[in-house]
């Protein structure tokens, strides 16, 4: 599996607690780690937080990293997947229940988006359809999870999550710019 050999530098120098590699890292992997942590949280202070904790745990957990089980990237990412996740379902800022209704904490009194009509699009879609889009944009799961936990093949799941975006770009004008973000994921 080929490495970049200054991610593999850079790693070794901050396992020798070198802040300024870290730093290489940050400039390098933060846009695109903040872009994922943003989706999923859909909040952009709490975005900046936890992209600063994901940091945090590589820097801490550096040593846990092996360049031979994958990229850094993708070690990267998963510490910033887990890390938003487990915030999200403590602080329980989005919670999934059966009919796809979708809540926000109190505190937060300015909604990122018309919850209720997009709770209601996705309400008309087909259990299959509604399924796919909660196992991927409401709970976390990627694509190979989510093909799994549904117990379809792959390509059959893609399927899904594409009809049900379609879907929803059509009965959901108003948030088309939602919509077109879902896309961008897939």
């Amino acid at each position: 599996m080929p490495h970049n050999n200054e991610d593999i530098i850079a790693i070794e120098r901050i396992k020798q607690k070198d802040k300024k590699a870290l730093q290489l890292l940050y400039d390098k992997y933060a846009p695109a780690l903040y872009g994922v942590i943003l989706r999923m949280c859909g909040n952009k202070e709490m975005a900046e937080d936890l992209l600063q904790e994901t940091f945090v745990k590589i820097w801490q957990k550096i040593e846990a990293y092996d360049p031979n089980k994958g990229k850094f990237y993708t070690w990267a990412y998963r510490i910033a997947k887990n890390l938003t996740l487990n915030t999200i379902r403590k602080k329980e800022i989005l919670i999934q229940n059966e009919d796809l209704s979708v809540y926000r904490e109190k505190e937060n009194a300015e909604p990122q988006l018309d919850v209720a009509a997009l709770n209601g699009a996705v309400g008309k879609l087909e259990p299959h359809h509604q399924e796919a889009i909660s196992l991927v944009y409401f709970k976390g799961y990627t694509h190979r999870e989510a093909n799994e936990q549904m117990g379809v093949p792959l390509g059959t799941f893609k399927s899904y999550v594409r009809q049900a975006l379609q879907l929803l770009r059509e009965s959901y004008d108003k948030e088309f710019i939602l919509i077109g973000i879902l896309i961008n994921l897939f």
